[in-house]
């Protein structure tokens, strides 16, 4: 069995939300691209060789650890970052842009039960075969802006670094490729696999910023 990660990119430009698993629009990045060709390549290889395979589309992850620096640095790390050591924080477009942030822990558990699943062990006697060869939103299921993620990171920061204290984001063009919304249907991973998220992002964040503020310089 072979468990691989996807990711909400592949949604691309298809507006309905919450976005459920069946409904993709039109790839916006070659980053989409190449998960949307993992998601077939799983495919194939499923009827050809019989392989069993389990993909998770997974949403903004984030958590301590997570690098910050380089030009493909997440937001919620790369944002800490610059607030802790006094940089401009840059958000492309009016900052109304929302995503489905998901603390790592979250996704260590589908990653689990993923691995599990097809056995009888898991949760609920979750042990049916029609849970392999699927694809699963990994995520929360809540949609937070960008403009409400920097002022909790700064609220939660200027606790501890006094010169954030009225601070704002510098606004700049919108980024090409960039989907507008996000916000993932997990009621598939509820129901197939047993997937029950823990973290929202707010309690997320608070482990996260601790890890953060001892450890970026």
């Amino acid at each position: 069995k072979f468990i691989y990660a996807s990711s909400s990119s592949v949604y691309g430009d298809h507006p309905e939300l919450p976005k459920i698993e069946e409904q993709t629009g039109n790839l916006l990045s070659p980053y989409a691209l190449s998960k949307k060709v993992n998601e077939q390549y799983a495919a194939v290889f499923s009827r050809v060789y019989k392989i069993k395979t389990v993909g998770l589309r997974y949403f903004n992850v984030f958590g301590p650890r997570q690098d910050p620096n380089g030009q493909y640095a997440a937001v919620i790390p790369k944002w800490i970052a610059s607030m802790i050591n006094s940089e401009d924080v840059y958000i492309n477009g009016d900052g109304e842009t929302s995503r489905d942030f998901s603390y790592i822990d979250n996704i260590v558990q589908a990653n689990l039960l993923a691995a599990l699943a097809g056995k009888k062990i898991i949760q609920n006697d979750l042990n049916d075969e029609n849970v392999l060869n699927q694809i699963y939103n990994i995520a929360v299921g809540d949609r937070t802006s960008l403009n409400e993620l920097y002022f909790i990171l700064r609220d939660n920061l200027s606790q501890h670094f006094s010169h954030l204290k009225g601070s704002s984001p510098i606004y700049r063009d919108y980024r090409v490729g960039d989907v507008r919304h996000s916000q993932a249907h997990i009621g598939k991973a509820q129901t197939l696999l047993g997937y029950n998220p823990q973290y929202k992002i707010s309690a997320g964040l608070d482990v996260a910023i601790d890890w953060y503020i001892k450890n970026v310089k």
